[in-house]
């Protein structure tokens, strides 16, 4: 094992990938997490592995979304093994439902621009019936659809788990209830000091921060614009019910335990990770609208959690140039490119490897323009 201390400050989906993926390859990795306290992404995470529709305006992220959902299956075979924590891989495709001609056409349009664009991106277009021999139960309200073969989902939750199970048992350590509050650069010793709100520290050779919601403040400590917003998702859960959705859509999906997952919202109200009444009701009247079964269903629980969002809905990933060995990941799609944080992500900012081709487009001196306007499909 590298005598090089590797710290990662946050232990969410995305730090926890990327640390997994230095600590799977031999490295001293620790990681500091903020713990319950934390705005875990993954708790408002609808938990799809998608590809359809992503990097519409940029094609690298496209490119690097459909590499993402290439390598799931070994990361859940691999973390299976390793942990034996099912992440919930279902990924036998998944699909788009509209309500109207003119977002349907929309869809197509995009889909097909995108996949014009990239390469390797099938979609398939769907009328009503097409639709109903994989969705019998599928309400008249819905006019059309997509399907996308590499599309699918997991269990947010249980990745977490998996993930965390892996550190440890590949030696890393995990120390939660960390409060980051200042980072400090040492050129003589080429290290980095790490001071949480508690007063504890720790000295690190390499730093990658993935704190989310948290992330901008510390980024700025080394010279790395990390502009982040948050977007609150809104998910109602029903009763256990017999499977009749095998297939995940984006209105519902059916989980491996019997109960459907409805979402999700996407809504700009700050640190408030409440529920609404409104909201609810609208999921719950679009998700019956969509299979009208689920108006016998009973839901069970309702929650809302937060996600980090750049301006443009796409991720950052960057080094510092003031402090060499300093990084940052930001992303909204913590699930979906799981494995690409941790088979890709990981080894280029533990320094086992260059960084990756086109990664040059998720560098964050996309927003420094100041006539430049910003916009997000989320």
């Amino acid at each position: 094992m590298s005598k090089r201390q590797i710290t990662v400050v946050g232990g969410g989906l995305v730090g926890a990938a990327i640390a997994y993926g230095a600590a799977r390859r031999g490295l001293r990795v620790r990681v500091l997490d903020q713990g319950d306290a934390a705005f875990r992404a993954s708790r408002g995470n609808f938990g799809l592995v998608w590809l359809s529709s992503k990097g519409g305006s940029m094609p690298q992220y496209a490119r690097w979304t459909r590499d993402a959902v290439g390598l799931w299956p070994q990361l859940h075979a691999e973390l299976l093994e390793l942990t034996g924590v099912d992440s919930g891989l279902q990924q036998n495709g998944g699909f788009w439902l509209g309500f109207s001609e003119k977002e349907v056409k929309a869809r197509a349009d995009l889909l097909e621009k995108i996949d014009r664009q990239v390469g390797n991106v099938p979609y398939q277009m769907m009328s009503p019936s097409e639709l109903k021999d994989y969705l019998p139960g599928l309400g008249p309200t819905v006019i059309g659809g997509s399907f996308g073969a590499h599309d699918g989902h997991a269990n947010p939750l249980m990745l977490l788990r998996a993930l965390h199970a892996g550190l440890q048992m590949k030696g890393a350590d995990v120390i939660t209830g960390a409060d980051v509050v200042e980072l400090q650069h040492d050129a003589g010793s080429e290290q980095f000091t790490i001071r949480a709100s508690d007063g504890q520290s720790w000295k690190s050779d390499r730093l990658i921060l993935a704190a989310g919601l948290g992330i901008s403040k510390l980024a700025d400590q080394l010279g790395i614009l990390a502009p982040v917003t948050t977007t609150r998702g809104q998910v109602l859960i029903t009763e256990r019910l017999k499977p009749f959705l095998h297939y995940p859509t984006n209105k519902a999906r059916q989980t491996a335990e019997g109960s459907v997952q409805i979402g999700s919202t996407s809504e700009d109200v700050g640190f408030d990770d409440s529920t609404t009444t409104d909201k609810i009701e609208g999921l719950a009247r679009r998700a019956v609208a969509t299979f009208p079964a689920l108006g016998k269903a009973k839901l069970v629980r309702a929650w809302g959690a937060l996600r980090p969002l750049t301006p443009d809905g796409y991720p950052i990933y960057q080094s510092s140039a003031q402090y060499p060995g300093a990084y940052v990941a930001i992303c909204h799609s913590g699930v979906t490119l799981a494995a690409a944080h941790a088979y890709v992500v990981g080894p280029w900012m533990s320094g086992l490897m260059e960084a990756p081709p086109g990664f040059e487009t998720f560098q964050s001196d996309r927003f420094l323009d100041p006539n430049a306007s910003f916009s997000h499909d989320h």
